[in-house]
């Protein structure tokens, strides 16, 4: 049981780790991406342009966002109603960093493709 805290004391106390276990998984810089192009937006209309994404997985990766602020949400007291999420300042100066590592996918991605592919070939040949 010590060997068990002792190894979440080391990952909460990691800037590195901490964050990007927050964010970095495809739905939340996915999500960031789109609000950055698209802010504000209501959730009905984010949902709509990342239609691949559960309700309830978008739901909770904007949680997340929130509570790291990284993301804003703004109700508004109408009738029915309203939310829309956006950047906040620290979200946005994540923005420059997800376009280079998208732009670093996009140059590697045929490599890294054909190299899984001649790794899947020598391990069945084993």
């Amino acid at each position: 049981m010590r060997k068990k805290e002792q190894l979440n004391s080391i990952i909460e106390i990691c800037p590195v780790r901490n964050v990007i276990a927050r964010f970095g998984n495809k739905w939340a810089l996915l999500v960031i991406l789109v609000l950055s192009e698209n802010e504000p937006i209501r959730y009905n209309e984010l949902h709509r342009k990342i239609p691949d994404i559960s309700s309830r997985v978008l739901s909770g990766t904007l949680r997340v966002l929130e509570a790291d602020a990284l993301v804003e949400r703004t109700y508004y007291q109408e009738v029915p109603p309203r939310v829309e999420y956006s950047l906040t300042e620290t979200g946005r100066s994540l923005v420059p960093i997800i376009m280079q590592l998208t732009e670093w996918a996009q140059t590697n991605m045929k490599s890294i493709i054909e190299h899984r592919k001649d790794s899947i070939k020598s391990t069945a040949s084993d």
